[in-house]
């Protein structure tokens, strides 16, 4: 398989799409991260003031470790925010924050596309870890129902990943229509926030693109489509 050009027609493009996605957004957030806030507010200040504006006050803001690790843990109501964020006032650690923020806000409203993907975790997690092994050996047996099997745990992998996409869009929307509304930042240090996370989407959509592919070509070269192996 290392050696079917099938394999690299499907397969590269959704690789390079990924390696694109990950450098536009830190080479993006490297450039922001130079960029002071008017404010002068921290990432961990931003977000705690975004909740308060949305009349949360049952969240807790935690520094983490790692770059780029921030998240939001809808179980614990904790945002955890890695040290480039947490402690830097500069437009990025803003936008990233707020992103998060956004989370939360949506935990508190119950967004119903942040509860759909919580509770696809677990068959995601299922799916990443042998999905593809699965489909991987059935060509190897060439073995139709095996690959199909895979498939179908692989499926819960891609249905993750779109489940994850609106999530991700609408906490973007909202931070970026708050971190105006409560004055974090001005209307042109907007733009910023906006490019910071427009850049960080595209890994979600990358994400996607690549697991739709890598399913597509093994669905392809088992004959399940097309019917030729």
């Amino acid at each position: 398989m290392l050696f079917d050009p099938m394999y690299f027609l499907f397969i590269l493009p959704g690789l390079a799409l990924s390696m694109w996605a990950s450098f536009r957004v830190k080479s993006t957030f490297n450039k922001y991260s130079k960029v002071r806030s008017a404010r002068g507010l921290t990432g961990a200040e931003a977000a705690r003031e975004l909740l308060r504006g949305a009349g949360i006050g049952d969240v807790r803001i935690v520094r983490s470790h790692g770059v780029l690790s921030d998240h939001y843990n809808p179980v614990t109501r904790t945002l955890a925010l890695s040290e480039p964020v947490h402690d830097s006032n500069s437009i990025a650690a803003v936008g990233v924050a707020t992103h998060e923020a956004g989370h939360a806000i949506q935990h508190a409203r119950n967004y119903a596309p942040l509860w759909v993907r919580s509770a696809l975790v677990p068959t995601a997690n299922i799916g990443s870890s042998i999905g593809y092994f699965v489909m991987l050996g059935g060509l190897f047996l060439a073995s139709t129902n095996m690959v199909l099997i895979g498939a179908v745990l692989f499926s819960a992998v891609l249905l993750f990943q779109i489940v994850t996409l609106p999530v991700e869009f609408n906490a973007s929307s909202r931070a970026k229509a708050l971190v105006v509304q409560h004055g974090i930042v001005t209307l042109q240090e907007r733009q910023g926030v906006d490019k910071v996370l427009n850049a960080a989407a595209l890994t979600y959509v990358a994400a996607a693109v690549s697991t739709l592919l890598t399913l597509l070509y093994f669905l392809v070269r088992s004959g399940l489509i097309g019917g030729r192996r």
